[in-house]
């Protein structure tokens, strides 16, 4: 039988920018830099932000920064055009070394693996940028972030929006708010203009929510619903909202929740998987009422829903699945109540 996805399609769609990513490229002026280029959604990111500014028609770098330690990112950037920079951000002296540019796409961070690193947690989520910060004073600067940075609501609160006072629980989160802390802090003693850009969680196909639950029904694994419900959003929508934020950056800081429309029920996902996987998920631990569950609204107002539909994801991840498509083995932990990483 043959395959419906491909690695190549897959790539394809995450990097064919919208009509609408493409207006908007002509409007931020000057070079892109994306530092920490190198994870999940770094490599799409920059090949995205390459193929709107042809599609643009018109001449601007993209510059990738990363270790890049998958050899297959780092083919798919240099064979389609996209300028790469081998670093390691946490050397001395190094962010001296890049070059000045207009806009900056914060992506460096570090969430898993958390517990017993976490002084390495803290050094990239909160010493790296405030020398980002720093360094990059005169920049528009989309500064990666998570949803959990704000407290667990209530599921049918319709979740935690822009102006919910901040809660993180455990080092993760913490460190995350003090990466956003360092780069306030540079908006108001530079006048640095910053975009926060605070996302739950991407669907990528290769890893990502739908993913986990997915491995968790094929080998057996009871799938906790503690954490009851959870947010998702197309990465390709994710990347194209991380691009477009550079418009609104501001030294005023501007704040925007990045993620789909529903609060999706853990165990009906799971059915719905389940019953497409042809096997039944098992369950755990008592069905919660809170999560990290996050209010898009705003983030709707100015950019319009996000193109791909729940219902859409699902039967994509699923043939991905059958297809026999990659797993990046990189889980979300969408489950955790108590920040552990």
């Amino acid at each position: 039988m043959q395959k419906i996805w491909t690695e190549q399609k897959l790539n394809d769609l995450l990097t064919t920018p919208s009509e609408r990513l493409i207006e908007d490229i002509k409007k931020i002026e000057g070079d892109i830099m994306v530092l920490g280029a190198g994870g999940k959604m770094g490599p799409t990111l920059c090949l995205l932000t390459k193929n709107a500014i042809s599609a643009a028609g018109i001449n601007k770098k993209v510059i990738a920064v990363s270790r890049f330690s998958d050899p297959i990112a780092t083919k798919l950037l240099t064979d389609n055009g996209v300028e790469i920079v081998s670093a390691d951000l946490l050397e001395d002296n190094i962010l001296d070394t890049l070059p000045d540019v207009e806009n900056v796409i914060y992506m460096a961070g570090k969430k898993f693996g958390t517990d017993g690193q976490e002084s390495l947690t803290w050094a990239m989520n909160a010493w790296l940028p405030s020398r980002v910060a720093a360094r990059f004073r005169n920049c528009r600067i989309t500064v990666f972030s998570t949803g959990n940075v704000y407290p667990q609501v209530e599921v049918s609160s319709g979740g935690a929006d822009e102006k919910t006072p901040p809660a993180p629980i455990g080092e993760y989160a913490m460190s995350s708010l003090a990466r956003e802390r360092m780069f306030e802090y540079a908006a108001k003693a530079y006048g640095t203009k910053i975009a926060i850009y605070r996302l739950n969680y991407a669907v990528d196909l290769r890893y990502g929510i739908l993913s986990d639950i997915a491995h968790n029904i094929l080998s057996n694994e009871p799938i906790s619903i503690a954490t009851p419900s959870f947010n998702c959003i197309w990465q390709g929508d994710a990347n194209e909202i991380a691009i477009r934020c550079l418009l609104f950056a501001s030294s005023d800081v501007f704040k925007l929740n990045v993620t789909g429309p529903e609060a999706a029920s853990v165990k009906a996902v799971a059915m719905k998987i389940g019953s497409l996987l042809g096997k039944k998920p098992v369950f755990k631990s008592e069905e919660g009422t809170t999560g990290f569950l996050s209010n898009a609204g705003k983030m709707f107002q100015l950019f319009g829903y996000p193109s791909v539909s729940l219902e859409t994801l699902i039967d994509w991840q699923v043939q991905w699945i059958k297809d026999g498509g990659r797993d990046l083995g990189k889980r979300t932990h969408f489950e955790e109540k108590k920040g552990s990483y």
